[in-house]
């Protein structure tokens, strides 16, 4: 069967890869499409979460903790590894038009996912079915599996300047 659903990859250190993402699931949800979103790493608040699930996106998302990995011990880091493989083999069983995969490249980075299954997701999903990656750092397989790549590059963020990201625009 021909692959009509396409791959799309936004990555790097710039602002915008999710917010790009989420937008790309609104277009198709506004077009009567089934969305799956799977945010790898991120718990807490985020403001587009609750108004995609009243559309009607399937949202998985969460960390055992708030903790950065690297704050983790491996006990923690066990829990979230788990907690990221059992949110993506239930995103697999959904009937989905478009597939979001946030963070995707950061759990594969982190080894906070179990790589195979990651690959079976993207690679082997249905053949109709778009998929969205958001990386800072793809790995070459991403790259070179993706029909659209865009690199997000910082030029100049208000971190820098001791900004702390805020409700409604960072999350």
């Amino acid at each position: 069967m021909e692959r009509t659903g396409l791959l799309h990859l936004y990555y790097g250190d710039g602002k915008g890869k999710t917010t790009a993402a989420m937008g790309l699931a609104l277009r198709a949800l506004g077009s009567g499409k089934k969305v799956v979103v799977l945010q790898f790493l991120k718990g807490g608040q985020s403001g587009e979460i609750p108004l995609l699930e009243q559309l009607g996106a399937k949202i998985y998302r969460g960390k055992a903790g708030q903790k950065f990995v690297f704050q983790m011990d491996e006990a923690e880091k066990a829990a979230t590894r788990d907690l990221q493989n059992r949110n993506l083999a239930a995103a697999m069983t959904e009937d989905a038009d478009l597939l979001v995969l946030d963070e995707a490249g950061s759990a594969w980075e982190l080894d906070m996912v179990d790589k195979a299954l990651l690959q079976k997701a993207v690679l082997a999903r249905p053949a109709a079915q778009e998929c969205v990656l958001t990386a800072h750092a793809a790995p070459q397989w991403m790259l070179d599996a993706a029909d659209y790549v865009t690199e997000m590059k910082c030029c100049r963020h208000p971190y820098q300047k001791g900004i702390a990201a805020r409700k409604g625009i960072e999350y």
